[in-house]
């Protein structure tokens, strides 16, 4: 018997590409409250202020970092 994905199956593009969608928005979730969490901190310390380039650059490391994360997950390694 031979083994068929997802894709070959027939008119599961759209449940594909909700399942990237769920995963994309989880991700930015996760980033934006590791990023809000590192910003509480960092701020508690001598009054310093964390930029708005601070704070993208945060998110942005974050999302990689899940995208890696998530990537190891579903490509099953």
């Amino acid at each position: 018997m031979i083994m068929l994905t997802i894709l070959e199956v027939g008119n599961l593009g759209g449940l594909v590409a909700m399942i990237i969608g769920i995963i994309l928005i989880v991700a930015f979730m996760i980033s934006l409250f590791i990023t809000i969490f590192v910003k509480l901190i960092y701020e508690s310390k001598d009054g310093r202020k964390f930029s708005k380039s601070q704070f993208w650059q945060t998110m942005l490391i974050c999302l990689v970092i899940c995208g890696l994360i998530s990537g190891i997950i579903c490509g099953g390694m």
